[in-house]
């Protein structure tokens, strides 16, 4: 069943070449290994080190204390090494320190009307209220800022710190000082000091009921409050249609037309697996779904199962095998004699792409297209996620997925939520627990909060393979046994990026201008990952800037392409509709659901069960 070999971190290393092992004879036997001795203790060894790890890993939310510590030393080592360095951090320390005390000084003199004396970088926004400016609350906060800022500096450019730990260390640095912002602290905080005299402390008291409330919801497995107005099936992914494939891996949705004719080349959507399907389903006004069959095209969705313990062995290729292909298979019996337009989000995206070049490499032109959204195909500059994958990191998850047999969502919504730390955490914690508010849930929220789990060894290849060795990019990966490259893709792409996206950088996503040979149509948009690509026609505040490549233009590097192209008011979908469109043929009857004839009977209605299973 199973394509490819896993690389067991923890197998044995392979004996060493015959030139390397005469330079081993000469030492003193004392200081060889007995090699029976090791292949008796090598399991017992293995299963202590990944129990103690897979331990550790359960406490930390499945972050290796030791990558931390590696990076922390080799700053700290450095940074000692570094008189230059040191000297220049406490004149900077001393420049602080007389900028507050002359701003704390003319606040004295203009009665707590003095300009700052540094400003927020532009996405904080834990200081905007005017309480803020008001002495004393004006020096608290203008001191963190200048103390944020010198430990900036103090982390970074130290010489000789690798980029990997600089990182890592300048992003621990701003995970405590975050932590200690007078923003957290009730009594630091003039805007909760306000509510406190205002509602006499009620609102300290609903906080504590709300924490209570969470607390007691996360022990039972439930869901935030409020998620529960968005049951799958009647709120959200409601749009119509039938399931008409299943395997162990994989449900196809075929949506209902919404209109007397269509196009006849269906569209396939490939979501990740990561997360259930229907954040392209979600309540009908800002459905991607509804929006494509509204515009005369016949879509197909697949719906991922959601993986527990004994599909531990499942592969990244089973994925696309047992996926992509599969769901191309049925969806041409369905439609036969019209090529696909493909469409593949975040993690769906990648491996979308590396299906597009499999078949490309084999021959296979049943695509007509390909759409990439918020999708990475090289992954050298894959953003601050990348602070939580290096080899500690992996070989920690990996010890933890062993013992459980897949990674739960929740596990890696820590690492998610510490990249966005104001915005996930400390803005929620004094918005929900120190002003005792809830914020409305919406659709996209509920969505975010239904968790799944992910196959230990696909995890595990996919974080080494593309992750840390960017084997796809560099021509290494192996589908169906044989190498791919995405420059036999020949078929037209779009790609999106999103500009505040945290998990896939957009110019990370823009790579793919270096690595496919054709057609490419690049969409930068508004918003984040998930916001950025949920962007309804009509929907309020979102711009984006599109431009094609043809086969024979030159590359024009990300900062050249920003300033070259327009930024358009509005949503990005229906540029996308008109470019599959441009590529479909003419308007007619739509298809049967489903082709019973050919094995592909509706088993069920839309949503399907896959997408109920916790």
């Amino acid at each position: 069943m199973l394509d490819a070999e896993v690389r067991d971190p923890a197998a044995p290393v392979k004996a060493p070449s015959s030139h390397l092992r005469s330079l081993g004879e000469v030492r003193s036997p004392a200081y060889r290994s007995d090699p029976e001795e090791e292949d008796d203790l090598a399991p017992v060894r293995r299963a202590i080190d990944q129990s103690v790890h897979a331990s550790v890993a359960r406490m930390t939310g499945g972050l290796s204390p030791a990558a931390l510590a590696e990076a922390w030393f080799d700053w700290a080592v450095h940074a000692a090494f570094s008189p230059g360095k040191q000297a220049t951090l406490a004149v900077k320390l001393l420049r602080k320190r007389m900028r507050l005390a002359q701003f704390a000084a003319r606040n004295a003199l203009l009665q707590g009307r003095a300009a700052p004396c540094i400003d927020p970088l532009p996405q904080d926004h834990r200081f905007d209220d005017p309480a803020w400016q008001v002495w004393p609350f004006s020096l608290a906060y203008q001191s963190f800022l200048l103390t944020q800022q010198w430990w900036h500096n103090a982390t970074t450019g130290v010489p000789g710190v690798s980029r990997e730990h600089e990182n890592l260390v300048a992003f621990a640095a701003r995970q405590v000082l975050d932590a200690v912002s007078p923003s957290n602290l009730p009594w630091t905080n003039p805007v909760v000091l306000s509510e406190t005299l205002r509602t006499g402390g009620t609102n300290l008291m609903a906080g504590l009921l709300n924490a209570a409330e969470d607390a007691a919801r996360a022990a039972e497995g439930l869901g935030p409050v409020g998620a529960d107005a968005f049951p799958v099936g009647r709120a959200v992914a409601v749009s119509p249609g039938a399931v008409v494939f299943r395997n162990r891996l994989i449900e196809l949705i075929q949506y209902a037309p919404a209109t007397a004719e269509v196009r006849p080349e269906p569209v396939l959507i490939v979501p990740a697996w990561i997360m259930k399907f229907y954040i392209l389903d979600l309540s009908p006004e800002n459905s991607l779904v509804r929006y494509l069959t509204d515009q005369g095209h016949t879509v197909f969705m697949i719906s991922w199962r959601n993986p527990g313990p004994e599909d531990r062995d499942v592969s990244f290729d089973d994925y696309r095998r047992l996926g992509v292909m599969a769901a191309l298979d049925a969806v041409s019996s369905i439609v036969p004699g019209h090529p696909i337009h493909a469409a593949g989000y975040c993690l769906g995206g990648t491996l979308l792409a590396v299906a597009a070049a499999a078949m490309s490499r084999d021959g296979d032109e049943r695509l007509a297209s390909l759409s990439l959204f918020a999708a990475q195909v090289d992954f050298t500059e894959a953003g601050e996620l990348t602070l939580f994958i290096g080899e500690s990191q992996i070989s920690f998850l990996e010890s933890l997925m062993r013992s459980q047999g897949t990674l739960d969502a929740r596990q890696m919504a820590g690492a998610f939520q510490l990249l966005r730390s104001n915005d996930l955490i400390w803005s929620r914690i004094i918005r929900d627990y120190l002003l005792g508010r809830r914020e409305p849930m919406t659709d996209l929220m509920a969505w975010n909060a239904d968790a799944t789990r992910l196959p230990a060894r696909m995890h595990s290849e996919y974080l080494r393979g593309l992750f840390l060795d960017n084997n796809l990019a560099e021509g290494r990966l192996q589908a169906g046994g044989r190498p791919v490259s995405l420059t036999d893709i020949r078929v037209p792409v779009f790609a999106v990026g999103t500009e505040r996206d945290h998990v896939a950088p957009w110019r990370s996503v823009f790579k793919i201008h270096l690595l496919a040979e054709t057609e490419i149509t690049f969409v930068l948009c508004s918003g984040g990952h998930n916001a950025g690509i949920v962007t309804e026609a009509g929907h309020a505040h979102r711009r984006h800037r599109i431009r094609t490549r043809g086969t024979a233009d030159r590359y024009r590097d990300p900062d050249t392409w920003v300033a070259e192209t327009a930024s358009r008011e509005g949503s990005w979908w229906p540029a996308w509709a008109n470019w599959l469109t441009a590529r479909s043929g003419p308007l007619g009857p739509p298809p049967a659901t489903g082709a019973p004839a050919s094995g592909y009977a509706v088993l069920g209605d839309a949503p399907g069960t896959y997408v109920l299973e916790a």
